[in-house]
C-alpha cells in the first residue's frame, strides 16, 4: 500500500516537473519574442533617429556654405571699396 501511494506521489512529482519544464519552456519562447520585438523596436528607432540626425547635418551644411558664400562676398566688396578709395585719393 505504501509503494504504491510512493509511486503514485513520485509520478505525481514527475509530471508536475514536465508541466513546469513546459511552462518554462513556454516562458522563454514568449521572453524571446518579447526580446525580438523589442530589438527590431529599438533598431527601428535608431535608424529614425539617424536619418533625422542626417537631415539636420545636411540642413546646418547649406546653412554654413551660405554663410561663408556671404562672408566672402561681402569681404571682397569691402576690400574693393578700400581700394577704390585709395586709388580716387591719389
Amino acid at each position: 500500500m505504501y509503494q504504491e501511494s510512493a509511486e503514485a506521489t513520485l509520478e505525481k512529482m514527475q509530471d508536475a516537473e514536465l508541466a513546469t519544464k513546459q511552462d518554462l519552456s513556454r516562458v522563454e519562447l514568449a521572453l524571446k519574442h518579447d526580446l525580438r520585438e523589442t530589438e527590431l523596436a529599438l533598431k527601428h528607432d535608431l535608424r529614425e533617429t539617424e536619418l533625422k540626425l542626417e537631415m539636420k547635418i545636411a540642413e546646418t551644411k547649406s546653412e554654413l556654405i551660405r554663410w561663408i558664400v556671404g562672408a566672402g562676398f561681402l569681404q571682397t566688396a569691402l576690400i574693393t571699396a578700400l581700394l577704390l578709395k585709395m586709388s580716387s585719393g591719389l
